[in-house]
């Protein structure tokens, strides 16, 4: 197998980098679908599994196609390596039982994803995680919540739904200076838009079921980082815990990969024509977008974020009331034809959903509200439609409004 020459753009890895290829010389990267793999002796067996010799010995611990993945994205991040987790969630749980014990303190904002919330505040917490939860877009809380046994700092940037953007250096430098890692959840901006390890970041996480794939098709998820990290601290615990990625979906997520770019690229324009179009129905309160101008983080996203706001926004329905903003909010929800209410993200289809409800709705409402999660709020995820559909498609929804 030729190697790559070096500093190739993202959308040049994007389609080569994998694997080496097998006998066959296949073009597209070959969908090795086995649980485990003949040893050519048993000396050699032995040396494999102990760790002595490189080789595939069984599926849950390793795959050529579940490689191939893992070496295209941390190509994408800039990263020494990476490992393919079965979802999203599952590369956090693996992160956090990696890197934390009882006793150990953790760092994240209000504005985290809902599972995330629960995971490391409710789930952790019963095996002695300690967890500070702090503004979002405030360093100096971040600062202050630092104790002598905080371990991670764990930002989501732009947060889900409300497209909270943190300054990642900063946060780099806080917990560098504290002794503790900072991760970075890359869902909605990808690496085609941020890499947040050139901006400090030690370990990114992803759920490769949105942008990655792209289409809506499989779970999955990753980390990525330092090869030491992934070597020494993450990878024993995969091996022993089994958030196995399925050789199917790595290459499935594999070949959204070679798309990524130019689907990143139109989906953060059609985004933003979308969300200066909504700024001006007289139904809607506010948009949540980082490419707008009257975003609260625009200056600072478009510099992390390659001059881009990426595919997913989030807007209020007028109303004089909760409940009449859910009744609302549901009407809209309830009258979409070129959307689909869904709670995905990251499709070539365009998907509407209610945060309050669904992917925040195990929040007690005290964590909703700081969270800033109401319940009027709609949450869109922009596809590849022709961007006049779309607005006919809202604007049919909000006019009837009653």
């Amino acid at each position: 197998m030729k190697k790559l020459p070096d500093n190739l753009h993202l959308d040049t890895l994007a389609v080569h980098v994998a694997a080496a290829k097998s006998q066959f010389g296949e073009n597209s990267e070959a969908l090795f679908l086995t649980s485990g793999y003949v040893q050519p002796d048993a000396e050699t067996a032995a040396r494999r599994f102990a760790g002595d010799e490189e080789g595939y010995t069984y599926s849950r611990l390793g795959n050529p196609t579940v490689t191939s993945l893992e070496l295209r994205l941390a190509a994408l991040e800039g990263a020494e390596a990476a490992i393919a987790t079965s979802t999203g969630m599952s590369a956090i749980l693996l992160m956090c039982m990696g890197l934390l014990k009882s006793g150990d303190h953790v760092i994240c904002s209000h504005s985290m994803f809902g599972s995330t919330i629960k995971l490391i505040g409710t789930e952790f917490a019963k095996f002695g995680v300690q967890c500070s939860f702090v503004s979002q877009t405030n360093v100096i809380e971040w600062k202050e919540a630092i104790r002598p046994n905080t371990r991670l700092l764990f930002a989501e940037t732009p947060t889900n739904p409300l497209t909270d953007v943190c300054d990642i250096r900063a946060l780099a430098d806080i917990a560098h200076n504290a002794g503790a890692l900072l991760a970075v959840d890359n869902c909605f901006c990808t690496p085609a838009l941020q890499k947040p390890i050139q901006l400090g970041a030690d370990l990114i996480v992803h759920s490769g079921t949105k942008h990655l794939d792209g289409q809506g098709r499989v779970m999955a998820g990753a980390l990525c980082g330092t090869q030491k990290l992934m070597d020494e601290v993450l990878l024993p615990v995969m091996r022993s815990a089994g958030m196995t990625l399925s050789p199917f979906n790595a290459w499935v997520v594999l070949k959204g990969l070679e798309t990524l770019g130019i689907r990143m690229e139109a989906q953060s324009e059609r985004a933003l024509q979308m969300a200066r179009w909504l700024e001006s129905q007289s139904q809607v309160a506010r948009v949540y977008y980082p490419g707008l101008q009257s975003h609260a983080q625009h200056e600072l996203a478009m510099a992390q974020q390659s001059g881009k706001g990426g595919a997913v926004l989030s807007f209020e329905v007028r109303a004089a009331s909760p409940e009449e903003a859910r009744r609302r909010a549901f009407h809209v929800l309830d009258s979409v034809n070129t959307m689909a209410l869904c709670t995905n993200l990251g499709d070539v289809k365009s998907l509407v959903s209610h945060p309050a409800s669904t992917s925040h709705g195990r929040l007690t409402e005290a964590q909703r509200k700081l969270a800033g999660i109401g319940q009027g709020l709609i949450r869109l995820s922009v596809g590849l439609e022709h961007v006049d559909d779309l607005k006919a498609d809202l604007a049919r929804c909000l006019a009837s409004i009653s």
